[in-house]
């Protein structure tokens, strides 16, 4: 994507309103996030009461790239410097020990803070501006009221948030679902959230595998049991299920939507139907874009079949389980 001068002038009003404090919203390659300089204590604070978040939640930080890591991290293990060479600029988020005089609040609390390098081009735009202006890093959560589904247009996140916030559009987000996250803070590394990037593709660039979440795992963004919901119910279902209960639908008229990779029977006219593709980079592409239009129109419920149990399946089925335990 090429910046016009349209757009690079609101990226450099975008990164004036981040050195003095205030939120914007911005694209990345997953899902738009809504930023703030994670520098300072009260700035952070104005992205937890936009969202309604918990401030003991925490944020990710997002970066220009390597040389900004030293600032917010007191150390980087050999792992995650191959995770870094391997998947920097992307969707990879890494959780690293974080140094105790800085972004305290951004971290939750926590004495580990989670980093990222966006490889959009709005994004990093607006990265190099502020970091022009003083801005080490940027906090930033999706763009959406804590616990709904994330935004992939700017359209999505002016309906959460109106007009009077500062939104770059950068155009619909390529990935769609947000970040995979790596937990390097204890020794070895732990996937906490799935994304688009494979355990297996992790795994060959960390050059080890990957462990699974225990107790003393640091806490981590869209990692609570319920989250990325529509305002409709939603529900996951095998495809013999679906179908089963599409024919058994009586005439009362619902507000039932379907999004599943086989046509819905004849008996299930009148259902609003939207057909899932077959990759599973082209669902986590639509996600969340799908369940805001069902919502738009009118869904009550909303059946999904449940996707395939391939790994590379992993992240969209982790956003679809999160939403149905909502």
């Amino acid at each position: 994507m090429l910046l016009d001068g349209l757009l690079a002038s609101a990226i450099d009003a975008a990164a004036a309103r981040l050195a003095d404090g205030e939120l914007v919203a911005f694209p990345t390659e997953t899902v738009y996030g809504l930023g703030a300089r994670a520098d300072r204590a009260d700035a952070v604070a104005k992205i937890f009461a936009a969202k309604g978040r918990p401030s003991d939640h925490p944020l990710i930080v997002h970066v220009t790239g390597p040389a900004q890591i030293d600032v917010f991290a007191s150390a980087v293990p050999p792992v995650a410097r191959r995770l870094i060479d391997a998947f920097w600029p992307g969707p990879l988020t890494l959780i690293l020990p974080r140094r105790a005089d800085i972004a305290e609040a951004a971290a939750g609390g926590q004495d580990s803070i989670g980093l990222r390098c966006p490889s959009h081009p709005v994004a990093k735009a607006l990265l190099q501006a502020a970091e022009r202006l003083g801005v080490p890093g940027v906090a930033a959560p999706s763009a959406n009221r804590f616990g709904r589904v994330s935004p992939t247009l700017a359209a999505h996140v002016v309906e959460e948030f109106g007009a009077d916030l500062l939104v770059l559009d950068g155009g619909a987000t390529e990935v769609g679902i947000e970040s995979a996250i790596v937990d390097c803070s204890r020794g070895h590394p732990v996937l906490l959230r799935p994304g688009t990037l494979t355990r297996a593709q992790i795994e060959a660039a960390a050059g080890e595998p990957l462990g699974a979440p225990d107790a003393d795992a640091p806490r981590a963004p869209g990692t609570l049991a319920a989250h990325y919901a529509p305002n409709a119910r939603l529900r996951l279902m095998s495809s013999a299920m679906l179908h089963t209960a599409l024919q058994v639908l009586g005439d009362e008229p619902l507000k039932l939507a379907v999004y599943s990779r086989g046509a819905p029977p004849a008996a299930a006219r009148g259902v609003r139907y939207r057909r899932m593709p077959a990759q599973a980079a082209q669902v986590a592409h639509e996600l969340f874009s799908v369940l805001r239009e069902l919502d738009a129109e009118g869904a009550q419920l909303i059946w999904v079949e449940t996707p395939p149990p391939e790994s590379e399946w992993d992240g969209v089925r982790d956003r679809l389980t999160r939403a149905a335990a909502a």
